[in-house]
């Protein structure tokens, strides 16, 4: 249960980082609303899998996939470069989230 919420918990991170973008600094109300509620969830959820995931692999994970989720809502919605280093970069991020579920006891 403790991966599941961290998945949730590292997805709703890519949603606040889109939402925030499109909130304009804050300036739209909805966005910025969504976005604040989606870190929230998104960080009580982390919370939740810290319970029984080492902190190093919880924080790892959910920085992993808001990054590299981000980085494809950028590419996909946004209209963002997907440039072949920018790939590469995302890739190995992508590897050492595998190796870090690997070797993660719990």
């Amino acid at each position: 249960m403790a991966w599941t919420m961290l998945i949730i918990a590292g997805l709703l991170e890519v949603v606040w980082a889109f939402t925030m973008k499109q909130s304009e600094g804050f300036t739209k109300l909805w966005p910025g609303l969504i976005t604040v509620g989606a870190m929230i969830a998104s960080f009580a959820l982390l919370a939740l899998a810290m319970r029984s995931l080492p902190l190093g692999t919880a924080y790892t994970i959910w920085t992993g996939i808001g990054a590299v989720g981000a980085f494809l809502v950028g590419i996909a919605v946004l209209g963002e470069s997907a440039g072949t280093l920018r790939i590469l970069a995302a890739l190995l991020i992508v590897s050492g989230l595998v190796l870090m579920k690997l070797s993660s006891d719990a």
